[in-house]
């Protein structure tokens, strides 16, 4: 039989373990603008179930809620 001397150097090994903190910080980013537009269509799609006079008893209008403004992010 007849075996092999194989030799990985370190510097190898050390590159293929390279943590890029770049890269998770802009995927926990991501995953925060996500969750962040999830709530925002959460809140928009419950604004959009009340009726004219629950919508009334908080002072907003159907067409606020209709609208791009966010009207509920100033809570």
């Amino acid at each position: 039989m007849h075996s092999s001397n194989v030799t990985i150097s370190a510097r190898n090994i050390r590159s293929s373990r390279h943590f890029r903190p770049g890269l998770l910080l802009a995927i926990v980013a991501a995953a925060r603008w996500l969750a962040r537009k999830i709530g925002e269509r959460r809140n928009s799609n419950a604004l959009m179930e009340l009726s004219d006079d629950q919508l009334k008893d908080i002072g907003l209008s159907r067409g606020q809620t209709e609208s791009d403004v966010h009207v509920y992010s100033r809570y």
